[in-house]
């Protein structure tokens, strides 16, 4: 647990109850960057975010609530500028909504958990799946899998 999430009471990555808080609650325990795009619906600048060429085994996490999100195994290199996968870890840790804004028709990608903005997903992914969960650093944390001894 990092220093932003010991003031965030709703924080658990085991925890499946779900979360509403109104904004001003989220801006009270959230830093200032998670809350721009958690609930502003932001987005970091393209190949700026720490999981972007991140390579570690192990489990990217809703940075707001600690919600499970993907697994490092379906995680690609797309080039788009962030983090990219292929598939959620479960049918319901991730939610989907219409997003028109900016003159694009895309599919903004909400963490099933809080509701809090991840991204977007696009329809020219790898196999499997054929998506592309294109997603802000920002809104993720990392578990990195205990290796086997």
């Amino acid at each position: 647990m990092d220093s932003s999430q010991k003031h965030n009471p709703v924080f658990s990555t085991t925890d499946t109850t779900k979360v509403n808080l109104t904004d001003a609650e989220w801006k009270k325990i959230l830093p200032e960057e998670v809350y721009e795009i958690a609930r502003e619906k932001g987005t970091e600048r393209a190949f700026t975010g720490k999981y972007y060429e991140h390579k570690d085994t192990g489990t990217y996490h809703c940075a707001v609530c600690g919600n499970p999100l993907f697994r490092s195994n379906g995680k690609f290199e797309s080039t788009c500028g962030w983090p990219s996968f292929f598939e959620p870890i479960s049918k319901g840790s991730i939610i989907y909504a219409p997003d028109n804004s900016y003159g694009m028709r895309r599919t903004e990608v909400m963490c099933g958990r809080c509701k809090s903005h991840l991204g977007h997903v696009f329809e020219d992914g790898p196999p499997p799946t054929g998506l592309r969960y294109c997603i802000n650093s920002v809104v993720l944390d990392f578990e990195k899998s205990q290796e086997k001894k």
